[in-house]
């Protein structure tokens, strides 16, 4: 369906495809994986004509449509709904665009405003669900879940695991990838690799390609040297110059394999501070509002002891980060207490952190800034650890990406021991050797952490054992993991409204009996939805994804019926 052939592209100096060819054949829906400034989102803008290559050939079958979720927003309609609504093909189909928009965490008031009042995450929440509702012949979506809370991405999870046509998505979420997409892609060293199956899969062939070059380039450079030592030895005389004139000839043959250059990866620990007791610190009855008459936290309690792994989890909005600033004691509650130990020592990582970083200074300034103490020699260590080594300690923070800063401020962190860890969405910017880094730290890290997370892949990487479920205006604790919440109390967002008894029918009704007849069969079908959708989940869960294909078509065919019968009423 889309072909690209012979792709070669260089930007800003830095070649970042050469001789790049895939295809897209029909149905395909393919992850995106790459290092930060792999060419991932250039990619992206190739395909949507946003870019032109060097050279290579773009193809696409006549009349195809690439759905791009785009970042430079503008728009032109007063009401949310209206704008989210101008992605619709069919107009008459305004329930489709209300049924995303909710699932994408917006309200039924939030509808009605306008678009240009909303936030920044809920405004390209609106692209996205115009991307969705356009239902293009390709799907491009880049990082789609960065500003989305985890019922969103469960939402979002559920509509793309039915998606029909194509798509290729790009995620450092690996649960969410591989929940998705049928194909994997990876750029790696210039060049993309494809294949049908999973991220292990095409990670563990990223492996095997760097093994098999490395062993042929070896091979090659033996080859050579025994040939080079008999043209040297036997070049000279006359009964063996025909012979070491042929191997000369075969050496020109053989082609040169550049030594692969190591790719750099993170690897990093905390250093943790001493901590002699056991209890670090302890939120008793702690209330706390930014707006009197609308409690955010209320009566929350918490005891923090050293080697907890606490996860905070909940819609947006519902005071997860004003719960780990109060922790942190950037904030001071309205009621209640929060009691630290004389020896606790908080490295913190907040979601405005990256912003209060100084444009001005150079990385090895703002690492030293964290502690005085530091010498040079450690210093630059650190920078290394973060991967800006040598000059690239140099550069000014304001030339800096997001996934640079985020590492800076880890870097930060590094540089002043600790025993309680506060991260605020750290991985929002990382790319997934990164996540992989700093999951592997908090791992080995001897102290406590707390972790807020939209990410289903963090919280079942890292062994929580106690979860802050944040609910409007309530924080409820769990004692256990994210896989024990799901299967004891599961996201009340997520449950069915109980049915109440309807009373009698009045003996003349209203309704026509084709319309009650299409009422029963939604109820039905919605009903037969949700057990499909917790089927795929289980099976997703279990690794088993090639029985998730049956369910996917069961789904789709669940959903076009629902469709079907709404547009009959």
């Amino acid at each position: 369906m889309l072909q690209v052939s012979d792709l070669s592209l260089s930007f800003g100096g830095r070649l970042l495809f050469e001789d790049v060819s895939f295809g897209l054949q029909k149905g395909e829906r393919c992850g995106l994986v790459g290092r930060n400034g792999s060419g991932k989102s250039t990619l992206f803008r190739l395909l949507a004509g946003l870019e032109k290559p060097d050279r290579g050939d773009l193809t696409f079958p006549k009349n195809y449509r690439i759905g791009f979720l785009e970042q430079q927003i503008r728009f032109t309609k007063p009401t949310v709904l209206e704008e989210a609504a101008l992605g619709l093909q069919d107009p008459e189909e305004l329930y489709r665009a209300e049924k995303i928009l909710f699932g994408l965490g917006f309200s039924e008031e939030m509808l009605e405003r306008s678009p240009d009042e909303l936030s920044g995450g809920y405004r390209l929440r609106v692209q996205l669900a115009k991307a969705l509702l356009s239902e293009p012949d390709c799907l491009l979506l880049d990082e789609p879940t960065n500003y989305l809370d985890i019922l969103s991405i469960r939402f979002l999870t559920k509509l793309l695991q039915s998606w029909p046509r194509e798509m290729i998505l790009i995620s450092h979420d690996l649960l969410f990838l591989d929940a998705v997409t049928t194909h994997m892609m990876g750029i790696q060293r210039q060049k993309i690799l494809k294949i049908k199956g999973k991220s292990e899969d095409l990670f563990h062939l990223i492996a095997q390609s760097e093994e098999i070059h490395e062993t042929t380039r070896k091979n090659l450079e033996r080859k050579k040297a025994h040939l080079q030592s008999f043209v040297d030895r036997f070049g000279a005389k006359a009964t063996k110059a025909g012979q070491a004139q042929a191997r000369v000839k075969m050496l020109e043959k053989l082609p040169d394999l550049e030594k692969l250059k190591h790719l750099r990866q993170l690897d990093f620990s905390f250093h943790t501070a001493p901590f002699p007791g056991k209890k670090m610190l302890e939120a008793s009855r702690v209330r706390f509002s930014y707006d009197e008459n609308n409690p955010l936290i209320a009566d929350f309690s918490l005891e923090i002891e050293k080697g907890d792994r606490v996860a905070i989890i909940g819609k947006n909005g519902y005071g997860k980060s004003t719960l780990l600033s109060l922790i942190a004691k950037r904030l001071s509650p309205i009621e209640g207490t929060i009691r630290s130990a004389p020896s606790l020592s908080i490295g913190y990582f907040g979601q405005t952190s990256i912003e209060r970083l100084d444009p001005k200074l150079r990385i090895e300034e703002e690492i030293a800034s964290a502690n005085p103490d530091l010498n040079f020699t450690q210093i630059r260590s650190i920078c290394g650890l973060m991967l800006f080594s040598g000059d690239l300690a140099e550069k000014p923070i304001s030339v800096l990406s997001g996934g640079e800063k985020s590492r800076v401020l880890l870097g930060k962190i590094i540089a002043q021991p600790c025993n309680l860890l506060l991260l605020d969405e750290p991985t929002h910017h990382l790319d997934i050797e990164s996540i992989e880094a700093l999951i592997d730290a908090i791992e080995e890290f001897f102290g406590a952490v707390v972790f807020v997370t939209h990410s289903e892949w963090v919280l079942r990487r890292i062994p929580f054992n106690k979860l802050v479920v944040c609910h409007k205006q309530s924080q409820e604790l769990f004692l256990g993991g994210y896989d024990e919440f799901l299967e004891k109390e599961g996201w009340a967002e997520e449950k069915p409204e109980p049915r109440k008894k309807s009373p009698a029918p009045p003996k003349q009704s209203n309704l026509k009996p084709d319309t009650k007849a299409c009422e029963r069969e939604i109820l039905k079908l919605e009903e037969t939805l949700r057990k499909l959708h917790a089927q795929m989940e289980e099976l997703i869960q279990a690794g088993r994804y090639e029985e998730t294909k049956a369910i996917q078509k069961e789904i789709a065919k669940a959903e076009a019926k629902i469709e079907e019968l709404y547009r009959q009423l």
